[in-house]
């Protein structure tokens, strides 16, 4: 256990017993308990398998990457369509932790298997994700906005694709474009 990462079992207000259990299983898998982006992060040989995250309605363990996990149990959860790598097993309780821990751990230890491998989850190409009409029209009216956009990092393109593409409506895309080719002018991602 390391004690920098103690408080996010007790400041949780929910989930608190289910992820104390949570911790107590992957930690029994012998990896190392560091704190990152905020929550507890297990790693194999400085590489991240799983952390623990809670949400509203749930608590879960994220396998960084899931993806290849061979999922014998049918328990793993891709949380968007958008997610390449990641997969989740969620929990609502602690008698589903208890009653999955031999699953949970397989799972662990077929993942630090995976990472011993080094095995890579074959990641799409921003070029392999459908731009959406209105940005695109921009791109090929503006030269200075398509130079800029390629200048930037693939996941942060990535992450415009997809904000603006999650818009029903052809003039929210719109609007999402003309709000955000300031910031993409400016090399910045979406969230900068």
């Amino acid at each position: 256990m390391n004690p920098k990462v103690d408080f996010y079992f007790t400041k949780a207000k929910k989930w608190q017993e289910e992820i104390r259990k949570l911790r107590e299983i992957v930690l029994d898998c012998h990896l190392t308990e560091e704190l990152k982006w905020g929550v507890p992060c297990y790693m194999f040989q400085n590489s991240n398998i799983v952390l623990i995250h809670v949400f509203k309605d749930y608590c879960a363990v994220l396998f960084f990457k899931g993806a290849l996990l061979k999922d014998s149990k049918g328990v793993l959860i891709q949380q968007t369509e958008n997610v390449q790598a990641a997969r989740q097993i969620r929990f609502t309780n602690v008698k589903e932790i208890v009653k999955m821990k031999a699953i949970l751990k397989a799972y662990i230890f077929e993942a630090v298997k995976i990472e011993e491998a080094g095995l890579k989850v074959p990641l799409k190409k921003t070029t392999d994700f459908k731009v959406p009409e209105e940005f695109q029209t921009k791109l090929d009216k503006l030269p200075t906005l398509k130079k800029a956009f390629a200048a930037l990092t693939p996941g942060r393109q990535r992450a415009y694709i997809f904000y603006f593409s999650q818009a029903k409506q052809s003039k929210t895309r719109e609007t999402r474009v003309e709000k955000y080719m300031p910031q993409i002018m400016d090399g910045k991602g979406l969230d900068d």
